[in-house]
């Protein structure tokens, strides 16, 4: 029997990052090494050649090079302006005068060579600095231009770009690569924000039917009790399910970066949030206070009167039994807006501070079964205080409840 051939082998699979084919000449590539390298070494170059150019002239004017000798000769013996020298002299003591007099003359030039030299060195570190940093800012620009837009991108807006122009240079590459990532994870937020908005809105119409279906049995007055008792524990379920789908709207809808924005007046906002809750306040023996001065600020009404409420509503259940308050402020600080929303409550440790504002996270191990909420209420209002570029903090309060401080730009 003939032998079996043995199978083609497979091709190699391709990489993820397909290999970039390098230049024949990399280092004729004007990357950032070889620009600074020659413009650091030109500048040297020429600081150097006019450094000794000044330092030649100055020798030649300290030597008096061309200039008119110090000694002549004037009826058959030596006299000179400069130097002291003797009427009469023996040649030891002529030769004495004519030592003192070089040398002081040497000295006089070496001083002036010295003195004018270090003012021209002083005025060409100036220049040189000057220079080095004008090219230096120009060569390192576009590190100014990455760093901008990552601090916009770092503001939840990621539809930013660099797109840097230039030689095709480590900057540009590292430009190119800050792009494509940014390129990723948009597509990604879009995604997951798409999804859950798809999902929310798709779970929104079985549950309204279940809620009609619902309702329509408890209107009849000849069901059973215990049917009766079933149908309102399944409506209580089915409105649950319906707050946790608007929840879960809500915070893919807050994510994004607020674009059309309009005065707003958080005491106003405040005010509503409390006229909201105030029903369940009364019904939970919970006082709700605090002095409300105005403050504006520009952002979407709807979602910043969410953050209110939910922060009222979760200091006026997460209370005490009996004399309990819940204390509501705004005011205004420079360049920012402040709502301030305090409680009286169980004792919260400050380890657990950072959980209550991720969702479905609640204090201790109560997460399911329970009627203060879907645990969505803080990951919003903080989904929608990053979306209007503030920040809301939560601090243990002293004696039991939690202070929340809503901070907003004006």
């Amino acid at each position: 029997m003939a032998a079996t051939p043995p199978p083609p082998t497979a091709p190699p699979k391709p990489t993820w990052e397909p290999k970039q084919q390098e230049p024949p000449y990399p280092w004729l590539r004007p990357t950032i090494r070889i620009r600074l390298t020659l413009l650091y070494g030109g500048m040297f170059l020429i600081a150097g050649i006019l450094l000794l150019s000044i330092i030649y002239m100055l020798a030649a004017q300290a030597l008096g090079v061309g200039s008119k000798l110090p000694f002549e000769i004037v009826s058959g013996r030596v006299a000179s302006d400069i130097c002291d020298l003797p009427t009469t002299p023996s040649p030891e003591a002529f030769n004495a005068a004519m030592n003192a007099c070089v040398n002081n003359q040497r000295k006089e030039a070496l001083e002036t060579l010295l003195n004018r030299s270090l003012l021209a060195l002083v005025g060409l570190s100036i220049i040189a600095f000057a220079f080095g940093y004008a090219m230096a800012g120009r060569v390192l620009s576009p590190l100014g231009r990455i760093t901008r837009t990552a601090r916009r991108v770092a503001g939840t807006d990621l539809t930013r770009r660099i797109e840097l122009d230039g030689p095709d240079d480590e900057l540009k590459e590292l430009s190119d690569t800050f792009d494509d990532m940014l390129d990723r994870l948009e597509r990604a937020f879009t995604a997951q924000q798409r999804f859950v908005g798809n999902a929310s809105h798709e779970l929104r119409t079985p549950l309204a039917i279940n809620r009609t279906l619902l309702e329509v049995h408890l209107s009849d007055p000849q069901a059973p009790p215990e049917l009766q008792q079933l149908g309102k524990t399944l409506l209580a379920t089915n409105e649950r399910s319906e707050q946790l789908v608007e929840g879960l709207l809500l915070l893919a809808r807050s994510d994004n970066q607020i674009v059309e924005r309009k005065p707003v007046d958080l005491a106003e906002v405040a005010d509503r949030a409390i006229d909201q809750a105030r029903a369940e306040a009364v019904e939970r023996n919970v006082e709700i206070r605090g002095e409300r001065a105005g403050a504006v600020v520009q952002g979407n009404g709807v979602l910043l009167e969410r953050i209110a409420l939910n922060l009222v509503q979760n200091a006026v259940r997460y209370n005490v039994a009996e004399d309990g308050w819940v204390e509501v402020t705004t005011s205004v600080q420079p360049g920012q807006a402040l709502l301030v929303v305090s409680n009286t409550g169980p004792v919260v440790p400050a380890y657990e501070i950072d959980n209550l504002f991720e969702p479905f996270r609640r204090l201790r191990t109560e997460r399911t079964g329970s009627d203060k909420g879907v645990g969505l209420g803080l990951s919003i209002a903080r989904s929608v205080a990053r979306a209007h570029g503030g920040r809301i903090i939560a601090e243990p309060r002293e004696g039991g409840g939690l202070v929340m401080r809503v901070t907003l730009p004006v």
